[in-house]
């Protein structure tokens, strides 16, 4: 376990009624961590991500801090300008 999992598991032990919505704001979180990363990687700009998908600076901003705002299309189309594609899992 990591110093991330060990602080995660001893907040939920601290703040249980905090606990129950956090998982959720996890995940939206990394969606928009993932999506940073990969246009970090592809060596683009916010600007041109923007462009290639037809929207604002601050739009793409805004997803990459608030993913759990964003559309599906939203987000395949993001992925499609990086030459990538979305994929889901159930587990």
């Amino acid at each position: 376990m990591d110093d991330l999992e060990k602080h995660i598991k001893e907040f939920k032990k601290k703040h249980s009624m905090l606990a129950d919505g956090f998982e959720t704001g996890y995940e939206n979180f990394k969606i928009g961590a993932i999506l940073k990363m990969a246009r970090e990687e592809a060596g683009l700009t916010q600007e041109q991500i923007a462009q290639k998908i037809g929207t604002y600076k601050t739009n793409i901003s805004r997803l990459e801090n608030h993913g759990d705002d964003a559309k599906f299309s939203t987000i395949q189309r993001y992925a499609s300008a990086l030459g990538k594609k979305i994929k889901i899992a159930i587990v």
